[in-house]
């Protein structure tokens, strides 16, 4: 019971936080340069340039269909959690219109710090396992009947809308680039703070000394390493593959333990999103 509590504690701090510095992305640096952070609220940011209501009213009311489509098809828990976002970032985003002061300045300064910002402060909710709904629930449910359409390349495409809509309200072709700088700063910073103590390489190594390559490895840099039973498609001989999951800067180190016992070793190295396990992040 303790452990359900704070865990809700701790959500409520994180969903606070986020929606306290997305608001002040939007509303100190993004929307008053003309720039557009995507998404729903993109799109009710520009209606709130036109016609002047709210951004977070808007915002709010565009999602409250989405949610009650969503519950159906996503799930209960994922949805209540994403109202609970909703609600305190349409809250935040009329607050913060009326108690901070709006930053114009220069474009290229609005986008960089204004995309910090919507990094930190969506990483801090995605991290909590919710969203800010809207576009993120409608490429889910599409990704559903689509399977070959990631959620990735849904909402990709619809913040390019967003994007455009943005530049052809302000007349400024100037703002859809800034808003992909914006954009692009954004989703990296929450590739950093969701993933980056966590990504690697996984190093897949067909050998025929995998003995002394599997030492070396341990010896060197005390990561372990599994082998698989495999037969050359061409050749069709049996061979070790060894599998190996390290840290970046710890690729060089394989390298160097494979080729001191077989310059012949075919070699292959991925990207590991993010790695969960002994000797990286936790599984609890």
């Amino acid at each position: 019971m303790k452990k359900t509590k704070f865990k809700h504690f701790k959500d409520a701090i994180y969903f606070v936080l986020g929606a306290i510095i997305y608001s002040v992305s939007v509303n100190v640096f993004l929307s008053p340069n003309g720039i557009s952070p995507g998404g729903f609220t993109g799109v009710a940011a520009v209606i709130n340039y036109i016609i002047k209501i709210p951004t977070g009213t808007i915002l709010f009311a565009f999602n409250i269909p989405i949610l009650i489509f969503g519950y159906k098809k996503l799930g209960a828990r994922f949805i209540f959690k994403t109202a609970i976002v909703t609600v305190l970032v349409s809250f935040c985003l009329n607050l913060s219109a009326d108690i901070l002061p709006p930053l114009k300045t220069d474009g290229i300064l609005a986008s960089m710090f204004g995309g910090i910002f919507m990094g930190v402060g969506l990483s801090l909710i995605l991290l909590r396992g919710a969203t800010t709904g809207g576009i993120d629930i409608i490429a889910k449910m599409i990704n559903q009947k689509h399977r070959h359409l990631s959620v990735g390349k849904i909402i990709l495409m619809a913040d390019g809308v967003v994007i455009a809509l943005n530049a052809l309200v302000y007349r400024n072709a100037e703002s859809a680039l800034y808003s992909i700088i914006a954009m692009y700063m954004g989703t990296r910073l929450m590739d950093v703070l969701l993933y980056g103590a966590d990504k690697g390489k996984i190093i897949y190594i067909v050998t025929s000394n995998a003995d002394e390559i599997c030492r070396e490895i341990n010896h060197t840099v005390s990561r372990g390493v599994t082998r698989l039973s495999v037969v050359g498609g061409y050749t069709g001989e049996p061979r070790t593959m060894l599998m190996c999951t390290v840290r970046v800067h710890e690729v060089a180190a394989v390298h160097d333990a494979v080729r001191l016992y077989d310059e012949r070793a075919f070699i292959v190295v991925s990207d590991a999103g993010e790695i969960i396990g002994e000797g990286f992040k936790s599984n609890r």
